[in-house]
C-alpha cells in the first residue's frame, strides 16, 4: 500500500543472571549492517522472519526462517539484510567454556569442539533457541538452562566435530600473532603499520598479508573489533561509556557509540542499562 510505514528496527542485547557466560540478542534489523568482526565464544542464531545475509570466509549464507546459524569462536563474519524488509532473529552467544563443558558432559566429543556447517535447515533446533529466549525472558531458570543444553547437544551431535590440534605456526603466522599481542597491549595508542612491521622485523605488506590470512581481517579492522570487545568488558563491570571510550582508544564517546552499535547491534548505553538492571520481565517484542 502506498505510504505504508516501514517496520521499525528494535534490538535487545542482554544477559540472564541465572545463565552465566551467555549473552542473548533478539532484534529486527532493516538498515543495520554488521561489519566484519568475530566473537570470543560461539554464535547460535535463528531467523524467524525475513532473510539475513551472513558473509563468512566460505561465502555468503542466505539465512531465512527455520535456518540455524552456527559460527565458531574467532571466525570473522559480516551480516546484513538479505531482503528489503530486513530480518528478525534470536541469537545465543555462549562462551567457549559453556559449549565445551556441555560437549564433555553430554556427548562423545572431547577437546575443543567446533561446527562443520555454518547454516542448516533445522526447525527443531530453531525452536529450541527460541525456547531459551522465552524461558529467560519469563525468568524460568530451570527451563532456560535445560533448553540451552538440549539445543547445544542437538547441534553438537548433528553438526559438531573436534578441532584438530593446531600445527606449528609458520613465520608469517607468528608475526601476525606477535602483531596482535602488540596491538592489544597498545590499544589506546597503536603504532602505524610500518612501525609495527619494523618492530617485528618484517615488511608492512608481508605483515598485512599474514595478519589477514591468520585473522580474516586487516590489523586496523581487527583493532576496532578488539576495542569494542574490551569496551564491552568494561561496561559489564560498570564503567561509564565515556570513560570506556577513551580507555580503549576511541577519540570520544560518539566514536565508541558508532562502532559499538555496528558490531554489537545496540548502543553502549542500552547495553550497559541491560547489564545494570535487576531482571524483570520485559515487554514482549513482535515476532
Amino acid at each position: 500500500m502506498a505510504g505504508a510505514q516501514q517496520p521499525a528496527e528494535w534490538a535487545r542485547h542482554w544477559s540472564y543472571a541465572e545463565l552465566p557466560d551467555l549473552d542473548l540478542l533478539r532484534a529486527r534489523y532493516i538498515r543495520h549492517t554488521f561489519p566484519r568482526h568475530s566473537h570470543e565464544g560461539y554464535v547460535f542464531a535463528t531467523v524467524s522472519h525475513g532473510v539475513e545475509d551472513i558473509g563468512t570466509p566460505a561465502g555468503t549464507l542466505h539465512a531465512g526462517p527455520g535456518t540455524v546459524v552456527m559460527i565458531n569462536p574467532e571466525v570473522p563474519h559480516t551480516a546484513r539484510a538479505g531482503v528489503p524488509e530486513g530480518w528478525v532473529y534470536a541469537t545465543l552467544y555462549p562462551s567457549a567454556r559453556v559449549v565445551n563443558d556441555i560437549a564433555a558432559d553430554m556427548t562423545n566429543l572431547r577437546g575443543t569442539v567446533g561446527f562443520t556447517e555454518t547454516g542448516v535447515a533445522d526447525p527443531h533446533a530453531a525452536r529450541l533457541i527460541g525456547e531459551v529466549h522465552r524461558a529467560a525472558e519469563e525468568g524460568n531458570a530451570l527451563a532456560a538452562d535445560s533448553m540451552l543444553r538440549v539445543a547445544v547437544v542437538r547441534l553438537l551431535t548433528r553438526y559438531g566435530s573436534t578441532f584438530p590440534t593446531p600445527a606449528p605456526r609458520a613465520a608469517g603466522a607468528r608475526d601476525a600473532a606477535r602483531a596482535r599481542a602488540l596491538l592489544e597491549s597498545r590499544m589506546a595508542d597503536p603504532p602505524t603499520l610500518e612501525a609495527l612491521a619494523t618492530e617485528l622485523g618484517t615488511s608492512p605488506f608481508a605483515l598485512l598479508r599474514a595478519f589477514r590470512k591468520q585473522y580474516g581481517m586487516p590489523p586496523h579492522t581487527w583493532l576496532t573489533d578488539a576495542r569494542v570487545r574490551r569496551a564491552r568488558r568494561m561496561l559489564d563491570a560498570g564503567t561509564a561509556p565515556a570513560l570506556a571510550a577513551t580507555e580503549v582508544g576511541f577519540t570520544d564517546q560518539p566514536h565508541l557509540n558508532r562502532h559499538f552499535t555496528r558490531i554489537v547491534g545496540v548502543p553502549p548505553g542500552a547495553y550497559r542499562r541491560e547489564r545494570a538492571r535487576t531482571y524483570k520481565t520485559g515487554p514482549e517484542r513482535p515476532r
